[in-house]
């Protein structure tokens, strides 16, 4: 197999904010943060959590965390094998992205107090938030989901606690040394991540910014571990339904018009989505980049709801 692509310069910062990597039980893990000079009054912070792909990063959240840190506290992290995190080879399952939350959950309560903050989560990653809420409902206030998995077609996941869709065959083939690496390289080569990011938006008018730098975080050392536990499935919640009934806290769902990411009829099946707050938002599976004000227009009305007493746990 040929050698693995390598960069040819560091990885830059995906967001211009301060960036600090901090140790957690699940390792090291990045964090963007903006703190406003004037916040406004009774806004927690906001925390941004990307997708999962094979190139993900806080890039990904780039025009919500530059519109929300005006005016409150907005932390963005990068997820266990992606961006500045630990990329190491392991597991990476729904418990360990799961934990990842919850360690930026705590600290945050430690930094800013013990008021329940904002969460806004990308496609894969709200099955990790969702899960995080329920276990921690006395951490999160508000939960946004754009464009969450786990809600198409008509059938029911409400496997086992903690199950997942894992093929263990499947990770075993994809790790394979003599084309585990090469596989990768060409997974990541720039028109293949631009044929995805196509599929992403369901047009061929792409962010011009994100492109390239899901092509360069996708070089650095590690990148490949993380991304063939998503191919292997074993990321995919099998209880993901119950999870998201257990939910105790506002909810808040973009769903895409155009693209691969429209399917929602799975919504029919979680017994407390009618209390949701749902919007079909035109545009893509990341509507914000298309148009920012229509989707923060929708948005921000729901994270400036006034929370009762007790709410969030």
């Amino acid at each position: 197999m040929p050698a693995a692509l390598k960069p040819t310069s560091p990885l830059p910062p995906a967001l211009q904010a301060t960036q600090r990597v901090i140790g957690t039980v699940v390792g090291r893990i990045n964090l963007y943060t903006s703190t406003p000079q004037e916040p406004a009054p009774g806004l927690p912070p906001l925390l941004l959590i990307h997708s999962i792909n094979a190139a993900a990063s806080a890039a990904e959240v780039r025009p919500l965390f530059e519109h929300y840190r005006s005016e409150r506290v907005v932390v963005a992290i990068e997820l266990p094998g992606y961006g500045f995190s630990e990329r190491g080879e392991r597991m990476y399952t729904p418990r360990l992205m799961t934990d990842a939350i919850h360690a930026v959950l705590d600290l945050l309560a430690r930094e800013y107090g013990p008021v329940p903050i904002d969460v806004l989560a990308l496609s894969l990653s709200s099955e990790f938030a969702a899960r995080a809420a329920t276990e921690a409902p006395q951490r999160i206030a508000r939960l946004a989901l754009v464009s969450p998995t786990g809600l198409s077609r008509l059938k029911s996941r409400r496997g086992p606690p903690g199950s997942t869709s894992y093929k263990p065959r499947v990770h075993a083939a994809l790790l394979w040394p003599r084309w585990s690496q090469g596989l990768f390289d060409t997974l990541t080569s720039p028109a293949v991540i631009r044929y995805f990011l196509r599929k992403t938006w369901g047009s061929p008018h792409i962010d011009p910014q994100l492109w390239p730098y899901c092509v360069r975080t996708a070089r650095e050392e590690g990148a490949r571990f993380a991304p063939l536990c998503f191919l292997s499935m074993v990321l995919f919640s099998q209880d993901i339904h119950t999870v998201y009934e257990a939910l105790q806290c506002p909810v808040w769902i973009s769903m895409a018009t155009r693209g691969d990411f429209t399917d929602y009829r799975g919504l029919a099946l979680v017994t407390n989505a009618g209390a949701w707050h749902t919007h079909r938002v035109p545009g893509g599976a990341l509507p914000y980049f298309e148009d920012l004000p229509d989707f923060v227009a929708r948005l921000t009305p729901f994270l400036a709801q006034r929370i009762k007493p007790g709410a969030g746990g």
